[in-house]
């Protein structure tokens, strides 16, 4: 993309602050307050990509090993997640989901689903294929 223009620069401010509240709204909608946003994405994460080490989880969610190592026993805690030995290199661990997270971020996608989609009922058409079209592009942007 060429240097921004001051329009351009509105727009990506104008993206960044719909993007952050419509976040924040999302948040309140999921099934157990105790999680923090942090150990829900790692619970994400797992469900996206199954298995994995600390390491390969601290990288995907931009965290230090350290602070993943804390998150992953706070979830194996709470019964979210287990460790089992890596199948390759028996000095480290892989970290899976438990039933109990499946069961868990299942619900919560359900509820989030729910309250966005009443929200776009307000929406007309064409607002609606345009922010329908704009879903690839967003989920395109989160994973760069």
């Amino acid at each position: 993309m060429p240097d921004l223009t001051p329009r351009d620069d509105a727009a990506v401010n104008a993206l960044r602050s719909a993007v952050m509240r419509l976040s924040r709204r999302l948040k309140h909608e999921r099934v157990d307050e105790s999680l923090s946003p942090t150990e829900v994405s790692v619970l994400g994460t797992l469900a996206r990509c199954g298995t994995a080490t600390p390491g390969e989880l601290a990288r995907k969610e931009h965290v230090q090993p350290p602070s993943m190592t804390r998150i992953v026993a706070l979830l194996e805690a709470k019964g979210l997640v287990r460790l089992k030995p890596h199948p390759e290199d028996r000095r480290q661990k892989v970290v899976m989901q438990t039933e109990r997270a499946e069961a868990m971020l299942e619900e919560s996608r359900r509820r989030r689903n729910a309250w966005l989609a009443e929200l776009v009922t307000g929406l007309d058409e064409e607002e609606w294929a345009r922010l329908s079209a704009a879903a690839p592009v967003l989920e395109k942007l989160a994973h760069l």
